[in-house]
C-alpha cells in the first residue's frame, strides 16, 4: 500500500510540476456509492475519482492541440460480491493514469493510459472491514478477494457537442478501453442549464456520470441526463475459474443535478442505473454520485 501511495503522490505532484510552463486549469472529483443509490452494499459498491488538469494556459473552451491539456487521474474502487459472497470475486482496485484532451471544432478527443493495482496490496479490503466495524455496519464479504496484480490499460474517446442554445447541449460520444476490461461503448448526454456549458467535462468510468474538470463560474442550476451501451470482451475482474462469467453487453442510464449558488461553491448529486455485469446477477443496481466543490 505504501508503494501505491507513493506512486500516486509522484503522479499528482511531481509530474505536473515538472511540465515547464504549464499551470493548473482545474480539478475534478466524484464519489459514487451503492448506499447513496439503492442502499444495498454489493457489486459496484463504491468508488472515488480525482482528476488534476494542467495546460499551457487558462481554459477558455477553445480547441487545444494534442498534448496541451493533460489530465492526471487517481481512481479507487471497491467491487463486492452479493448473495453470500459467492456470485463474483471481491475486487479492491487503485488506478493511476494520465490522458490528454484535445479538439477540432465541436469534436473533443481524449487519449491516455492507466496502471491498475488490485488485490490486498491496495489495502482497500482492510479499510472497508475496519470502516464497517467502526460504524457497526454489516461486515463486507472479502473472503474471495482477487490476488495481487498490476494491470495496464489504454483508453480513447471522442465526443461531439451540439450546442443547441446557451442553456442546452447534446453530447453523443464513443469510447474504448483495452487492458483491465475490454470495452467499446457508445452513448450520449444532455446538459440543460447555464452551469457547465463552457467547461471541460470528464467522465466517471463506473457510472458514466460527466463531471467538470474546469469551472467557468456560472451560477444557477443545470440538469444532466444520459445513457450508453457497451460491448464487453475479457475482464480481469472475472478471471477464469472463479465462477463468474461476464455478460457480453452492459448498459447505463443516469441523471444528475448540478447546483452552483456561488462561483466557488458547487454541489452535484446524481443517480445511475447499471445493468447486470455477469451471468446470474439477476438484477441491475442503482448508484448514487456526489460532489461538493469549494474553492478558496
Amino acid at each position: 500500500m505504501r508503494n501505491i501511495a507513493a506512486a500516486a503522490l509522484v503522479l499528482l505532484t511531481v509530474q505536473p510540476v515538472a511540465a515547464e510552463g504549464r499551470e493548473t486549469i482545474g480539478t475534478g472529483r466524484i464519489f459514487s456509492n451503492d448506499y447513496l443509490g439503492d442502499g444495498r452494499d454489493r457489486w459496484r459498491s463504491g468508488s472515488f475519482t480525482y482528476s488534476h488538469l494542467r495546460a499551457n494556459g487558462p481554459y477558455d473552451a477553445s480547441n487545444r492541440a494534442f498534448g496541451d491539456i493533460i489530465e492526471y487521474r487517481l481512481k479507487t474502487e471497491i467491487i463486492s460480491p452479493g448473495r453470500g459472497g459467492t456470485d463474483r470475486p471481491y475486487v479492491g482496485a487503485i488506478s493511476l493514469g494520465a490522458q490528454t484532451h484535445f479538439g477540432d471544432g465541436p469534436w473533443h478527443y481524449a487519449l491516455g493510459a492507466d496502471v491498475t493495482f488490485i488485490g490486498p496490496q491496495t489495502g482497500l479490503s482492510n479499510f472497508q472491514e475496519e470502516f464497517h466495524d467502526r460504524f457497526d455496519l454489516t461486515p463486507p464479504l472479502t473472503a474471495n478477494e482477487l490476488p495481487n496484480d498490476v494491470l495496464f490499460s489504454g483508453r480513447a474517446s471522442a465526443t461531439y457537442t451540439y450546442q443547441v442554445s446557451e442553456t442546452l447541449s447534446i453530447r453523443p460520444f464513443a469510447e474504448a478501453q483495452a487492458g483491465v476490461e475490454q470495452i467499446a461503448r457508445v452513448g450520449a448526454d444532455v446538459l440543460v442549464g447555464a452551469v457547465g456549458q463552457g467547461d471541460l467535462w470528464l467522465r466517471d468510468d463506473i457510472t458514466g456520470q460527466p463531471y467538470r474538470g474546469t469551472n467557468g463560474g456560472a451560477t444557477g442550476v443545470s440538469f444532466l441526463a444520459g445513457a450508453d451501451f457497451a460491448a464487453v470482451g475479457d475482464s480481469a475482474y472475472f478471471p477464469a475459474g472463479r465462477g463468474a462469467i461476464p455478460t457480453d453487453t452492459r448498459s447505463r442510464a443516469r441523471m444528475g443535478l448540478l447546483w452552483q449558488p456561488l462561483p466557488d461553491l458547487t454541489v452535484f448529486y446524481g443517480l445511475t442505473y447499471l445493468s447486470e455485469e455477469f451471468e446470474g446477477q439477476g438484477e441491475g443496481q442503482v448508484l448514487g454520485s456526489l460532489r461538493l466543490g469549494i474553492n478558496f
